[in-house]
């Protein structure tokens, strides 16, 4: 019994320890290989060089009262734009950026007054009286029902005291 117990730790060791590369004997999971980095927290970050581009859109309908637009360009490095709403109130909404490594910065400007609609008092939709039935009154098409039924027949005598 003792020897069992002996054999099956010395395979669990074994198997724990893996190669003398340092590899596990027997890979876990579905047989993919491990990745060879292994990002951690105590070291710097790598970043892909990103592509430089330049766009810009704008957008504007005096019918639906939309007015915004976007534009932006970067050298790979560093984003630089800006890009502008006009907002319910009325305003101009400007927002001009710069992102990179070093994190986002915005300033924000506002160009314009707000102006808000005059409150009106609450006016409620006028009653009118009930509507008049646009039909006549159905004349019935039967007569009386006629009974379906038969007198009874007595199955039994007075009864005696």
């Amino acid at each position: 019994m003792y020897t069992k117990v002996i054999i099956a730790s010395c395979c669990i060791v074994a198997l724990a320890i893996g190669r003398p590369d340092g590899t596990p004997a027997h890979p876990g999971g579905y047989g993919y290989e491990s990745p060879k980095h292994q990002p951690s927290y105590g070291h710097q970050e790598t970043y892909e060089k990103g592509m430089p581009f330049d766009y810009s859109y704008v957008v504007k309908d005096a019918y639906q009262n939309l007015d915004f637009g976007h534009k932006s360009t970067s050298d790979g490095k560093v984003v630089t734009g800006d890009y502008h709403v006009l907002l319910p109130d009325g305003r101009n909404q400007t927002v001009v950026y710069t992102a990179g490594y070093n994190g986002y910065r915005a300033q924000v400007a506002y160009h314009g007054e707000a102006r808000y609609p005059e409150a009106k008092p609450y006016a409620p939709a006028p009653s009118y009286g009930a509507p008049k039935p646009a039909y006549k009154a159905p004349a019935p098409v039967y007569g009386a029902p006629a009974p379906t039924y038969e007198e009874p027949i007595a199955l039994y005598g007075a009864p005696e005291y």
